[in-house]
């Protein structure tokens, strides 16, 4: 049975949990604090889901799921996620992660520097535009009429084409947006983040977005 491992236990990590759990994978599960802190969600969650350590979920996973504050991203343990798929739900908020210049100018995205820090591993960019509630409420079976698209970035088509995978298990229909240097497209105040949209809708808001977009008052000289 395939084992996703969660690096990462908020909104969106106990989301991918729950609904992993109801398609059939078996799940670990990490957060900064301990796995002490996740004893509530994994008797939620049921037999097939245990708390670990950061190093451990990342050691278990098949699959990983890397669910943090962007501005963490170095703190996300590379050497046991050699090798293996990376899903980066991740999407910078300078309010909270502190300033990137390089993300700010439109030279770098977020996802890039993850995969930049994750040299060995394959990262693909996920879930990053959805609101975690509807990660367990808008999917709906394969062929459904205005089936709600996600968006799917990385420079790794096997790992796009895992990611595609969980997104129809889970319910939802894939968009492949490119590399990741194209994954800006699904960021922050880009049209396609955070609405419900079929896989034509996608599309056009994928091509209407601009960036570097203007999040914040430029820098005072």
């Amino acid at each position: 049975m395939t084992t996703i491992g969660l690096i990462g236990a908020g909104n969106i990590g106990s989301q991918i949990a729950r609904k992993a759990i109801e398609n059939g994978y078996d799940v670990v599960i990490s957060n900064s604090r301990g796995p002490e802190t996740l004893v509530d969600l994994v008797a939620e969650l049921g037999p097939h889901a245990r708390a670990v350590t950061v190093a451990e979920a990342a050691e278990a996973a098949d699959i990983a799921v890397v669910t943090i504050p962007f501005g963490k991203y170095v703190d996300v343990p590379a050497a046991p996620l050699a090798g293996k798929v990376v899903i980066d739900t991740n999407n910078y908020y300078f309010e909270r992660d502190g300033e990137f210049p390089a993300i700010d100018d439109g030279t770098a995205t977020s996802s890039g520097l993850l995969q930049k820090h994750l040299k060995n591993s394959r990262v693909v960019k996920g879930f990053n535009h959805i609101k975690s509630t509807e990660i367990t409420t808008d999917g709906t079976p394969s062929g459904t009429d205005n089936r709600r698209a996600l968006a799917a970035s990385s420079d790794f088509p096997d790992a796009t084409a895992v990611l595609t995978d969980l997104y129809n298990t889970f319910g939802f229909e894939t968009v492949d947006v490119g590399p990741l240097s194209e994954s800006w497209r699904v960021q922050r105040d880009q049209p396609a983040y955070v609405i419900k949209q079929n896989a034509v809708e996608l599309r056009t808001n994928l091509a209407k977005a601009v960036w570097p977009v203007a999040v914040r008052p430029p820098h005072e000289s």
